[in-house]
């Protein structure tokens, strides 16, 4: 009996092997299919052995006999016994005193057969495992000193062997089941580390299944925005634009108006399909609101918003850029700079639109690659390096992506501001001009 294995089920019969770890309870490990047969394995051997010792004693007409047989039943009883009771398999005070039935019904053998000494191996390996370790190698120990006395009690000569079989026996059984135990929980290292990478890749699916639905809704959002909205836009202006040239009367007036109202039904069906499709943030309102909400939710420093200028529809690519360097900036502002309060303010301009925050943080040198002490890359509001931040390289990105302008203003202990510049597109300045135009 080389390894032994986890114990089965309390339903299922047969004991619990010595090399399971000890410190789980018995009924919450399940068993293989080789611990199964490891465990069939101890029966057999114990078994075995009794039928070894019963038979050398009648076959051998010893002249006690009948006691060698009569303790090897008792001792296969009290085996049974154990095996078929639940609570030895739940309980370590239950197994130590299965244990002591055991030890007792294994000293009477011992008492009148010296064929009992080959009963104590597999008893090692049941102390070993019912009992926590240390109690489990005393109990090897005095197992072993029991079989070393009983075999000198039954012969005349002490040899080597007699002292070297059983205490062989007894290091071989806690060498085994320590080993057994290092496997087992680099097994169970492994199996939570295989169980932890198989949950880590489901999420990191699912969050790029979900960056990819936004990407493409904000691409769709950008492509109808810019082509089939922009054109019916500039048709419905154009045609205005002629019923107004054409005099009153004139035969063709109804068809413009009715060609009119269908490109206004349509430019309506488009912005429908652009708000559907932009993002969750911007569904259930404009750019300013949802700045605003961004600056009531954040924990931490006072947040506050402004809004400068007269606010006009942005193209959905440029509320989007916006919206997430304001998330960015903010984000920062909360993990690093340790700031007391910040500022968002939206301004539009003739020919441009502008974010500004700015935040009375820790600041940091723009021009230094190397972070702060204790401080991550890019610390601040939107902080970012060569050397590994993602805050600002992300922002500036986006910005100039959009043909737009970056800027990054702090020092440290003075706070910093965070601001980017778009240029708004030439057809959505023609468009606006031609409207107050007419």
């Amino acid at each position: 009996m080389t390894a032994a294995a986890p114990p089965a089920p309390p339903a299922a019969p047969g004991p619990p092997l010595a090399c399971a770890p000890p410190a789980a309870p018995a009924a919450a490990r399940s068993l293989t299919p080789v611990s199964r047969v490891l465990r069939l394995c101890l029966h057999a051997l114990l078994l075995g052995l009794l039928a070894l010792a019963a038979g050398r004693a009648v076959a051998d007409a010893a002249p006690r006999a009948a006691s060698v047989v009569a303790a090897c039943a008792l001792l296969a009883a009290v085996y049974a016994a154990g095996v078929r009771a639940p609570a030895v398999h739940r309980s370590q005070r239950a197994g130590a005193v299965w244990l002591t039935g055991l030890g007792a019904a294994w000293a009477g053998l011992l008492a009148v057969s010296p064929d009992g000494l080959w009963i104590a191996f597999p008893l090692y390996f049941l102390e070993l495992h019912l009992l926590r370790l240390r109690w489990g190698v005393a109990a090897v120990a005095v197992t072993a000193c029991a079989a070393i006395g009983g075999f000198l009690a039954h012969s005349a000569a002490a040899t080597p062997g007699a002292f070297l079989g059983p205490l062989l026996g007894g290091a071989v059984a806690v060498a085994t089941v320590l080993g057994y135990q290092a496997l087992y929980r680099e097994s169970e290292r492994r199996r939570q580390l295989i169980e932890e990478l198989i949950t880590t890749r489901a999420e990191l699916a699912a969050a790029e299944r979900g960056a990819g639905i936004l990407a493409e809704r904000e691409r769709l959002a950008r492509e109808i925005h810019d082509t089939l909205a922009q054109g019916l836009s500039s048709i419905q202006l154009l045609l205005r634009a002629a019923e107004r040239a054409l005099p009153e009367g004139a035969p063709a007036l109804p068809h413009i108006a009715r060609a009119r109202q269908a490109a206004q039904d349509n430019l309506a069906e488009a912005r429908r399909f652009v708000r559907a499709l932009t993002p969750p943030d911007l569904e259930h309102g404009s750019l300013a609101a949802a700045l605003e909400r961004l600056c009531a939710g954040v924990p931490g420093p006072r947040v506050r918003f402004s809004l400068s200028g007269r606010p006009r529809e942005l193209p959905t690519p440029y509320e989007v850029a916006l919206l997430r360097i304001a998330q960015s900036a903010l984000a920062n502002v909360v993990r690093h700079a340790r700031a007391g309060r910040a500022e968002i303010t939206l301004t539009f301009m003739d020919a441009s639109v502008t974010l500004d925050v700015v935040d009375d943080g820790d600041g940091f040198d723009p021009s230094s690659a190397v972070p702060g002490p204790g401080r991550d890359p890019g610390a601040g509001s939107g902080r970012g390096s060569a050397d590994g931040g993602f805050g600002l390289p992300a922002m500036r990105s986006r910005a100039e992506t959009l043909g737009g302008l970056f800027t990054v203003e702090s020092d440290p202990g003075q706070g910093t501001a965070v601001a980017v510049t778009l240029p708004l597109p030439l057809e959505r300045l023609e468009h606006t001009h031609t409207v107050e135009a007419l």
